[in-house]
């Protein structure tokens, strides 16, 4: 029965986040239309890598795309690509009330460096095109059709020499009039755009087809989830042998954690090799390679609890089992909160990661509660047991399970260092690792040949342990050797000889 609930919640769950409406992610391949009466809309949020000024035309960044109107007109609002220093005084200044006054505040500090033929043709930096482009031709700004990427109506090339860093993506309708003026446009188009951004030179046959795509910061994560993808693919199959050998609960449940762990990789892993030729991935598919990865995670810390309560090791049944799936449930719903958090109110315009969130330290707090509890109970349970076996279990099984426990609070707290460019890869590594290791480790302990010393066996009863432990009492130690003797029998016979083990066996008939 444990282990129904468990499969029946998981989903539910995967059941119930599907029918969250989830914002689009904001892939590198950007299409779609925009309505110049929406005033500002963030496009995307994208690191390019560090420029080699030995081979910089393959180094360098590229935004390139098309963007038009069906209406004809010569009205123009404004697409501006900048870096964290610029866009966040301009991002701020977006929500002014009014609108004359936005488009000046915005544009004050990127005026100073913006290159413009007629405003500012001592501009330092390339940062903002006129749009919509006329159909079929070049946008007004692009002066030198060769630095254009073909067949395309804009191109920014993109440096950075000193390190990688994040660029932002944005429309607004602002113009510069007569007198080089930013005021707001009043007129209502709708602009249809199609936009690449990648790491790397796109006439390039020499690209990296696992980071050319990518942002700075996901790069790697490709060959991240091939690495888990491979050993789960390797881990997975042997447990199913492993639970077809031995029908246990413990083994079935934990064969379920693992068969989740491996659909939650291969679905992630499908989304990236996608994202890796088109730039849009199945966002579907990542999402629920989430969900799945949650329902691992959580049906494993059901198992360690439950062990760590001796369930079918040393008793059958549980007390206070409504609290133990009452605490579950609370942080699979916790978690559940913070997955929903991060794709629906986590902005991504800023430096932070989702345990940096209060759902995310309200989850690493109740996790640190439950390991609490975890070795309260197993420490409860080492004392009730007394086999050795079992003990050696239970010690080898706690040292793996608090490792699982403690490692990610540790790490969220550490990432808080770590340089957001290189966050994401670093917490996917260590978090994928350390799911791994929990579950391989768990794999070993619970292997058929080893758990039959200690398992509690539903389909078998071995009266084997209890026999021991009656024939080393010390009240039977003298009466080992020597056989009872009925009275009134005057010889003995096969019949009137009766062991102790086979007393044993009459009295736990009885």
């Amino acid at each position: 029965m444990a282990s129904r609930h468990p499969f029946r919640s998981a989903c539910f769950l995967l059941a119930l986040l599907l029918f969250f409406d989830f914002p689009p992610s904001f892939s590198l391949h950007l299409s779609g239309s925009w309505k110049t009466t929406t005033f500002f809309q963030f496009l995307a949020k994208f690191g390019f890598q560090k420029t080699n000024l030995k081979d910089r035309s393959e180094t360098q960044g590229y935004i390139y795309g098309n963007i038009t109107t069906q209406l004809n007109t010569t009205s123009y609002v404004t697409l501006a690509v900048l870096d964290r220093g610029y866009f966040l005084e301009y991002y701020g200044n977006s929500t002014v009330l009014q609108r004359a006054a936005a488009c000046t505040a915005m544009f004050k500090k990127i005026d100073s460096v913006a290159y413009d033929s007629q405003c500012n043709d001592g501009g330092s930096q390339d940062l903002l095109r006129k749009i919509p482009c006329p159909n079929g031709k070049l946008c007004p700004d692009e002066d030198n059709p060769r630095n254009v990427v073909e067949n395309f109506q804009f191109s920014f090339h993109v440096e950075d020499l000193s390190q990688p860093r994040f660029w932002y993506l944005s429309f607004v309708a602002c113009y510069r009039d007569s007198n080089c003026s930013w005021k707001p446009l009043e007129e209502e188009f709708s602009l249809d755009y199609d936009i690449w951004l990648v790491n790397g030179n796109p006439y390039s046959k020499n690209q990296n087809p696992l980071e050319y795509q990518f942002s700075f910061d996901n790069q790697d994560t490709v060959e991240i989830y091939l690495v888990f993808l491979a050993c789960y693919m390797f881990l997975t199959p042997l447990q199913v042998y492993a639970v077809m050998r031995q029908k246990h609960p413990v083994t079935k449940l934990f064969t379920v954690g693992l068969i989740f762990s491996l659909c939650g990789v291969l679905l992630n892993m499908f989304h990236c090799l996608k994202f890796a030729f088109d730039g849009k991935g199945v966002e579907i598919a990542a999402i629920i390679g989430g969900v799945l990865d949650i329902c691992s995670q959580t049906l494993l810390m059901l198992l360690l609890l439950l062990l760590a309560k001796g369930w079918a090791i040393t008793r059958k049944e549980l007390k206070n089992i409504t609290l133990l799936f009452s605490v579950w449930a609370l942080y699979g719903l916790v978690h559940v909160l913070l997955y929903v958090w991060d794709l629906t109110e986590l902005d991504v315009i800023d430096d932070i990661d989702a345990y940096q969130t209060w759902p995310g330290w309200l989850m690493l707090i109740l996790r640190i509660g439950i390991m609490a509890w975890f070795l309260f109970c197993l420490r409860a349970t080492m004392a009730f047991e007394h086999q050795k076996s079992k003990l050696e279990f239970f010690l080898h099984f706690g040292a793996a399970s608090l490792v699982w426990f403690i490692y990610l609070p540790i790490v969220a707290l550490i990432a808080l260092q770590v340089p957001v460019l290189w966050r994401t890869k670093l917490l996917l590594g260590i978090v994928y690792s350390a799911n791994f290791l929990a579950y391989a480790v768990m794999a070993h302990l619970l292997w058929p040949t080893r758990s039959q010393q200690y398992f509690l066996l539903a389909n078998q009863v071995d009266l084997g342990d209890e026999l021991e432990e009656f024939d080393e009492a010390p009240h039977n130690i003298e009466n080992r050797q020597a056989p009872f003797i009925r009275k009134n029998s005057r010889s003995l016979s096969d019949s009137d000889v009766f062991s102790t083990h086979d007393l044993a066996n009459q009295r736990i008939a009885v």
